[in-house]
């Protein structure tokens, strides 16, 4: 391995080092009272129970999933014994099969890790909540950055074993394609978990039966709390794992695959490795940026939110300088640096526009509470609006980053962009994964009954949570469309395709099944949530019907029995939306051939992206404006406008935390398996060479000095076979 390969990776092992400090400095903190730690283990009981029945159906996916990759990729039967009933050699190790598995382990342990501390970050949350808000956001912003630390180190040193081992950007998608597998699956069935039991807990304890959230008397409060870490958690950390890992994927294909091979020109070859130096200077960038985040005890939504802005901010800027000493040092075009630059703002501004529309310390989330006086109906229809029109300022920033990098550095900018957008994940993950924390903390207040201050503070946190929240989705969004962009261009590298032509019938059809994908998903997605929420439903309704001594506090619920309605619900639903997503793809390369599968990631990318901005913005919308009432505005906690905003909650939280993250996950799954698959989905060899901008180096960086790239690199695939030559 080359100094850039030990030098990603002595960052990422600092990451990882840095995320078991933080652990053990969580683990050592105060746990409250014998009532606090109850409620915690049983939360913790309910997390790993849900965690195991999971993992033990995913296992048997991946194991189906990686006999398919070895069959048909490593062994490449239909290639090579094509009319033969020969046994099929294995000729060297199966890199596709060992990457996939190694990228979908990596992807489950940093769900598993991150749901690990968070549930015992929560109930000592709550204790620091009784000395004071600054503590409680420390400890819970220490747990979120447990996360963020464990995702990228663990990204990093898993892209390094696979391309140190292998040398191939090819097997690296399967990496990629390991990694969004488990995150899908995460994602879909931690969200259908966490919204069957919320909304349960919502319109049976609040609406029917007047008690407040997270009251113990009600039976799904217990599996609320768990669904908190299950999905938005695990599910969250897995999801961002893979998005972490496609980009950095992404952009290094677009390079390796057309330049590495060229000799006489180090140049081209750093190029290679540009994305993991600039996400290494991101690691320690952030580790840095963590230290910035402190507040003061009465702080208002607006000074809690420039405590996180400043972590934030503060890791950009350390990114900035990072990555211009690193360009120069290396004496590489600055436009690189600019296209960095680029991908930071544009994942800002997309953030700060998120924010303004979700946070109700700006207009249209209060005057969606304003409506909720009316009733149910225009809250929920003021949402959908707010919803749409939230698309617009991310949308345009997209378009204006996409315009810039590809002038700047060709689509290899596109991909780095991405790169430059989630160079910070290690903080912003952590800002967005310490909220489910501050929601368990407050929780377990409420069950506790310890004083109404600390409810108070960790409400604080909570609301912020919800807030940034919503900003780590469009982040995760913004650069899924960067990134499926960027693979876009690897798949048409892969395949040969040198255009997609939109008047082609076949292309045509191929477009309109991706555009209709994020609405057949999100449909499937918003069900599950429905049939899982109807069943706890009926549970609760059960317990406070047959068990009356609920109410008056001499009967126990059966948290149980939700825990496992929640369990068994979304294990069930979460397949079908899965192997969809997966086996689409693959159904269109058969039937349609490969310019259809085009066709079709760039219809998923354009109303994938439109469909998750709105439905995350909408839900964020519609849970903040509950939470405005709830602190005096519109009536209060128990008025008519409460009652409506609680409904209007209630359909905006399987948007946000379920169909809508997903969506992102989805984009980039379609087209990794286009880019692992597509070799098999050519009746012919192309003829022509690469695209513009796909096939030679990055569009404002000078040609090198030589009659151009090797055989099977940069142009059609060899003559005979479908699967480019090897990198």
């Amino acid at each position: 391995m080359g100094w850039e390969l030990y030098f990603t990776a002595a960052t990422a092992v600092v990451a990882v080092i840095f995320a078991g400090i933080l652990s053990r400095k969580i683990s050592s903190a105060n746990t409250g009272n014998q009532e606090m730690q109850n409620i915690a283990e049983a939360i913790q009981d309910g997390a790993a129970s849900f965690l195991k029945r999971e993992y033990k159906i995913l296992f048997v996916f991946v194991l189906i999933v990686s006999a398919i990759l070895f069959i048909f990729i490593d062994l490449d039967v239909a290639e090579k014994y094509a009319g033969s009933y020969r046994l099929a050699r294995l000729e060297s190790l199966p890199a596709f099969t060992m990457s996939y598995i190694l990228g979908a382990a990596c992807s489950a342990l940093t769900g598993y890790i991150g749901m690990n501390v968070a549930v015992r970050a929560n109930v000592r949350t709550a204790a620091q909540a009784k000395e004071g808000l600054n503590k409680a956001l420390n400890l819970a912003f220490s747990s979120g950055t447990v996360m963020g630390m464990s995702v990228v180190g663990i990204s990093l040193i898993g892209i390094i074993l696979v391309y140190g081992t292998f040398r191939s950007v090819e097997v690296l998608a399967a990496f990629a394609f390991g990694a969004s597998s488990i995150a899908l699956f995460a994602r879909v069935g931690g969200g259908i978990f966490t919204k069957a039991a919320d909304v349960g807990a919502d319109l049976v304890g609040k609406v029917e039966a007047g008690i407040p959230e997270d009251d113990p008397r009600n039976p799904a409060t217990i599996a609320d709390n768990v669904g908190d870490n299950v999905g938005d958690v695990a599910g969250m950390g897995a999801d961002l794992f893979e998005s972490y890992s496609g980009s950095i994927i992404a952009a290094m294909s677009l390079v390796i695959v057309a330049t590495l091979a060229w000799e006489g020109r180090p140049d081209y070859r750093i190029l290679g490795y540009y994305p993991l130096l600039i996400m290494a200077i991101g690691v320690i960038s952030s580790i840095f940026g963590t230290f910035l985040v402190r507040t003061k005890e009465d702080a208002d939504m607006g000074t809690l939110l420039w405590a996180l802005r400043k972590g934030i901010f503060g890791s950009g800027l350390f990114v900035v300088i990072g990555a211009f000493i690193l360009t120069s040092q290396l004496d590489l075009d600055m436009n690189l640096l600019w296209v960095v630059i680029v991908g930071l703002v544009a994942g800002n501004i997309i953030g700060l526009a998120t924010e303004y529309y979700t946070a109700y310390e700006y207009k249209p989330t209060q005057d969606l509470s304003a409506q909720a006086e009316a009733g149910a109906g225009p809250i929920i229809i003021g949402g959908l609006s707010v919803g749409m029109l939230s698309t617009v300022v991310p949308v345009l920033t997209l378009c204006a980053a996409i315009a810039l990098t590809y002038n700047l550095a060709g689509l290899y900018g596109i991909a780095l962009a991405a790169v430059g957008m989630l160079s910070t994940l290690g903080i912003t993950l952590a800002s967005d994964a310490y909220g489910p924390v501050a929601d368990n903390a407050g929780g377990i207040a409420e069950q506790a009954g310890l004083p109404a201050e600390v409810r108070e503070r960790t409400d604080a946190l909570d609301s912020l949570g919800n807030t940034t929240a919503a900003t780590g989705k469009g982040f995760a969004i913004g650069s899924a469309v960067l990134t499926a962009l960027a693979l876009m261009a690897t798949y048409t590298q892969t395949t040969g395709i040198t255009s997609v032509d939109l008047l082609n019938y076949k292309v045509l059809i191929g477009l309109l099944i991706g555009s209709l994908m994020p609405f057949v998903f999100s449909a499937l997605t918003m069900g599950a949530v429905g049939k899982a929420a109807m069943a706890m439903v009926e549970e609760v309704r059960r317990q406070f019907r047959e068990m009356p001594g609920i109410m008056n506090g001499t009967e126990k619920p059966d948290s149980n029995k939700a825990v496992d309605i929640a369990t068994t619900g979304a294990i069930k639903e979460m397949m079908i939306p899965g192997v969809i997503a997966i086996a689409t793809p693959i159904i269109v390369g058969i039937v349609l051939e490969a310019e259809a599968l085009g066709g079709l990631l760039i219809g998923s990318i354009g109303s994938g992206a439109l469909l998750a901005l709105m439905m995350a913005n909408a839900g964020g919308a519609w849970d903040n404006a509950k939470k405005f009432i709830e602190l005096g505005n519109s009536g209060g906690k128990g008025s008519e406008a409460h009652k409506a905003a609680v409904v209007g909650d209630t359909v905006g939280d399987p948007f946000k935390d379920t169909s809508g993250p997903s969506i992102n996950i989805l984009l980039k799954l379609m087209a990794i398996v286009a880019v692992v698959f597509g070799p098999l989905f050519l009746s012919s060899p192309a003829v022509g060479g690469p695209p513009p901008g796909v096939g030679g180096p990055p569009a404002g960086i000078s040609a090198p000095a030589a009659d151009g790239p090797p055989p099977g690199v940069g142009g059609p695939p060899s003559a005979g076979s479908k699967r480019p030559a090897s990198r």
